[in-house]
């Protein structure tokens, strides 16, 4: 069952030195992120998808994070040139997971500005992901949504234990 993470959870990036708490990674805008094990196939084959969606909300007023359950060396072998092309939230502890109450990684998560969580898809079920897109863009007011799935995409599957 989802769950608020706590505000003061420190969580570092690819790119900082210093890890900063979730509240201030979600200080100005909300914060649409997946979360990804990178010791396993299932979440490598998200990879892409996620991207995909990112780009799509590039000009929302919105933060658009990979959140990856390893140090920074092991988020950027595993996400290769797609940790210089979007932000890259680092979870080696799986403190936010923890935090969220997540039971199945590849999972797709909206967490609002109080630190709240506003919507939770967990492994890669389409129609999940788009509900939860479909909740992030009524609060943001965005008018389209990514095609979910795209061709590209693989097919539905339940993930991996999040917590394994």
């Amino acid at each position: 069952m989802p769950s608020d993470p706590a505000a003061d959870l420190q969580i570092a990036s690819v790119t900082r030195d210093q890890p900063q708490t979730l509240a201030a990674w979600v200080t100005l805008f909300h914060l649409l992120g997946v979360v990804l094990d990178p010791y396993t196939l299932e979440s490598s084959w998200i990879i892409q998808t996620a991207s995909r969606i990112f780009a799509h909300y590039r000009e929302a007023d919105v933060r658009t994070a990979y959140i990856v359950t390893t140090d920074a060396e092991g988020a950027r072998a595993f996400l290769g040139p797609y940790a210089q092309d979007w932000l890259v939230l680092l979870d080696p502890e799986r403190e936010l997971v923890k935090g969220l109450g997540l039971q199945r990684l590849p999972a797709l998560v909206h967490i609002r500005q109080d630190c709240s969580v506003a919507g939770v898809a967990e492994g890669w079920n389409p129609v999940a992901w788009t509900e939860v897109l479909g909740g992030f863009e009524r609060v943001m007011a965005w008018r389209s949504q990514p095609l979910l799935p795209h061709p590209a995409d693989p097919g539905p599957f339940a993930g991996t234990p999040a917590l394994a």
